[in-house]
């Protein structure tokens, strides 16, 4: 066992949380250790690398703006909704620009976290310990995938969305895409291209919002009217003239008619389904019913012979290196204030455990920054440290930017991005 890491904090994963907690240790002077598993930078953007989930075709669903870090942002020759080539260029430009490759550990894979005396012991493949001052769990969370489970058996194949790569497999097939979410969408929008014949299956309706109105993007509309403190109804009405503008009613094309309001649950964003449906490529269904052999039987009595099922069905939320109760588990999900700090303890934090309703790398960026101060503020002995833990202690389930979204699993990290930025940016300044 190494003695010089038990000063250091071990930051575990090299995607877009890890290194956004880095470059803020870094400039903290907080030494750290980033642990990679993978043999380069980017988690989920590094496509065709085991870790990650996105395909052959997939771009960002939130702008670019709304989208990149703090104090590094993404080139202005990049379209609004980069594809994940150019995200991963860009994340490689982050690491350079604030040198963070030195500090990080490639091909390095941590099997277990467990407290030890005053320190975490980190054991690593191959059976290396090592004992860290602290951890910062940044690992991500759609990486474990969750399936429905429907009666009966399905004798074609069977996907899911972080499983499928490129259109070939769709070439020929009779495709049925399961899920209403972005995910699901896009798939959706991809099997009515690529298919034979392409069905999309959702439990309920979502509202849609189109990508773009009046050449802007619509994340960037909300945002202006958020900064306005325009209030939440009236948003919502503005944004439901903006879809009736541009995408029509859901039910005129055959898509399930929302059984809740705007901003009540994650935002779905796509410009190219209603126009699939419209032009027949896409068949819209309701829930699975039963399956029966390459037969999908639907809640409406309809069926249909289908050859490959894709379940963008989202994923579990798993940290199968680390003990539940030393995450302080409730409700399916670590319960840390601002989903960053442990309440009682003051070196272990995750990154990243949020789903926003906008991008995300600038409120992670925020979120380490937050978690930066607190360490330094820690070091000092500075009473604003102790005010901090009186805090997180207390208001661990009461704080702003949870937003008001339907009691779901499926909303287990949501948090509204506007109302969540502003609570990380107060507390940042009451720390330094």
């Amino acid at each position: 066992m190494h003695s010089s890491y038990a000063d250091r904090y071990c930051i575990l994963g090299a995607g877009t949380s890890g290194l956004a907690v880095a470059k803020n240790f870094l400039q903290q002077g907080i030494p750290f250790d980033c642990l990679e598993r993978e043999d380069s930078i980017g988690g989920n953007w590094c496509y065709g690398k085991p870790a990650s989930s996105v395909y052959a075709s997939t771009h960002l669903i939130s702008s670019k703006r709304l989208t990149e870090y703090t104090d590094f942002p993404m080139p202005e020759e990049y379209p609004e909704f980069p594809g994940h080539e150019l995200v991963h260029a860009y994340l490689q430009d982050y690491a350079r620009h604030f040198d963070l490759l030195p500090h990080i550990r490639f091909n390095t894979t941590v099997e277990r976290i467990e407290p030890s005396a005053s320190k975490w012991r980190i054991t690593l493949a191959g059976g290396e310990t090592r004992n860290y001052r602290g951890v910062v769990i940044a690992n991500g969370h759609n990486w474990d995938p969750s399936f429905p489970e429907k009666p009966g058996e399905f004798s074609g194949t069977t996907l899911h969305s972080c499983e499928y790569k490129t259109p070939d497999v769709l070439s020929g097939k009779r495709v049925l895409v399961v899920g209403g979410g972005n995910s699901g969408c896009d798939l959706a929008v991809e099997s009515a291209t690529y298919a034979d014949r392409a069905f999309h299956s959702m439990r309920r309706g979502y509202p849609i919002l189109p990508k773009f109105f009046k050449g802007k993007p619509i994340d960037q509309c909300g945002e202006t009217l958020l900064r306005w403190r325009i209030p939440l109804p009236l948003r919502r009405l503005a944004a439901k003239l903006v879809v009736r503008w541009v995408l029509g009613p859901p039910e005129m094309v055959g898509l399930p008619r929302p059984d809740h309001k705007l901003f009540e649950t994650h935002p779905v964003i796509n410009s190219r389904l209603h126009d699939q449906i419209a032009h027949g490529n896409l068949h819209v269904k309701p829930d699975i019913a039963e399956l029966a052999g390459d037969t999908v039987r639907f809640v409406d009595g309809s069926s249909e012979q289908i050859d490959l099922i894709i379940y963008a069905t989202g994923f579990k939320l798993s940290f199968p290196f680390i003990e539940k109760a030393e995450l302080n588990w409730r409700d399916g999900r670590p319960d840390f204030f601002l989903n960053i700090f442990h309440p009682e303890r003051n070196d272990l934090f995750c990154a990243g455990l949020i789903q926003p309703d906008s991008g995300q790398w600038g409120l992670v960026d925020y979120q380490s920054q937050l978690m930066a101060s607190y360490l330094v503020a820690l070091r000092n002995n500075s009473p604003a440290a102790a005010r901090f833990n009186e805090l997180k202690q207390s208001s661990i389930n009461n704080w702003n930017g949870r937003g008001s979204y339907l009691d779901s699993p499926r909303h287990r990290l949501e948090v509204e991005h506007f109302g969540y930025r502003r609570e990380l940016k107060k507390l940042i300044g009451k720390l330094v």
